[in-house]
């Protein structure tokens, strides 16, 4: 892409009960426009409360530059974003919060690498800048950077900020990508989808005004648990093999205290040996398929529904072979029933693991997002 003498940035401004700052954030977004840079700015008011929206409506009636959108019941962040991208038709697209913590004028070096074709998506980093940053929670700090860290390992990306606002993108770069996130998960979950698609990601110092709770911040601490989430959700299906296998660690780990828990219950009721291993072995096999695909795996990526069942169903079935036989086999050399049925279990943590991985929920090269 070659630089051009002018070019169109639109601005997606997803908007919640702004109603102090979101006309101060219009005029300050807008006064960054140049002969170069013409501004399309969209608002998406989701179900606003107070009075964003009359705002907002006055604003468009006002400037010609200003389009207003709006969700009939408040659907989140992530989903005010969707709805400003797909509406967008600037060059690039830059996200801008209402709230003012972002200062509009740092678009204008945001957007330069862009502009000049050297970069797909550029991010603002609160951690890298000189320029003002205002000093607030010490732990919100933390948190911030033990994310970044997390996902750094997913993406193989060594940003300073995953959290931050500012991202700005190609505009046909973003327009590819289906936001699954309601809420904050949207930030991890774009950074894991552009990283998937191998893109030339800039990241640069930016000024931070944050604001506290009682000035009307809104993230909170089970949106750093989402966000935890989400860093494996969106990432771990392409994570390198050993990464993955640490991951399917916890779900291996939670299908096979509900299999030994089973086990014991079923034997408890008087059940044989064997067929207690089974029965116990397929229903934690449930258990582990429905965690594979919630957090590790991606589901119904090369086969459908009904294959993936099958082929799972089929390697289950030669694993609890494995397993029943294992356990047989400890339990005669002398083992109790509980450390045979560990050790069975222990055994069959690595099969299960690659024939999910290579078998029934192969990954597919080329796009992923």
């Amino acid at each position: 892409m070659h630089e051009v003498e002018s070019w169109r940035l639109s601005v997606v401004v997803p908007c919640y009960n702004e109603e102090q700052t979101l006309e101060r954030c219009v005029h300050r977004v807008l006064a960054v426009a140049s002969p170069q840079m013409e501004i399309e700015l969209i608002i998406v008011d989701d179900a606003s409360s107070d009075n964003s929206l009359v705002i907002a409506n006055e604003l468009r009636n006002s400037h010609s530059n200003v389009i207003v959108l709006h969700h009939e019941a408040n659907q989140g962040k992530g989903a005010a974003l969707q709805t400003g991208f797909r509406r967008a038709t600037g060059d690039f697209v830059a996200i801008q919060d209402a709230d003012l913590e972002y200062d509009p004028t740092d678009l204008l070096r945001l957007v330069e690498p862009l502009q000049k074709g050297v970069a797909d998506v550029v991010l603002g980093s609160r951690f890298l800048s000189h320029s003002p940053r205002r000093v607030l929670y010490f732990w919100h700090s933390v948190g911030n950077r033990f994310l970044t860290l997390l996902s750094n390992m997913f993406t193989d990306l060594n940003l300073t900020d995953m959290e931050t606002c500012y991202k700005l993108f190609r505009r046909e770069v973003i327009q590819q990508i289906d936001i699954q996130e309601r809420r904050f998960g949207v930030e991890p979950e774009l950074v894991a989808k552009i990283a998937h698609m191998r893109l030339r990601i800039y990241e640069m110092g930016i000024s931070y005004h944050g604001r506290t709770y009682q000035e009307g911040k809104k993230i909170g601490i089970k949106d750093g648990f989402r966000a935890l989430y989400c860093i494996v959700r969106y990432n771990a299906h392409q994570a390198p093999v050993a990464l993955q296998f640490f991951v399917y660690l916890f779900i291996g780990g939670a299908a096979a205290l509900a299999n030994l828990l089973l086990f014991l219950l079923f034997l408890a009721t008087g059940a044989d040996l064997v067929a207690s291993a089974l029965l116990a072995f397929f229903l934690a096999a449930a258990v582990n398929y429905l965690l594979s695909i919630w957090i590790l795996f991606r589901h119904r990526v090369r086969w459908n529904s009904f294959l993936e069942w099958s082929i799972y169903l089929f390697s289950v079935s030669l694993i609890s072979l494995f397993d029943a036989g294992v356990t047989q086999w400890m339990f005669q050399s002398g083992f109790s029933a509980v450390h045979s049925k560990i050790i069975a279990i222990v055994a069959s943590l690595f099969l299960n693991f690659a024939a999910r991985r290579y078998l029934v929920f192969p990954e597919p090269t080329g796009k992923s997002w």
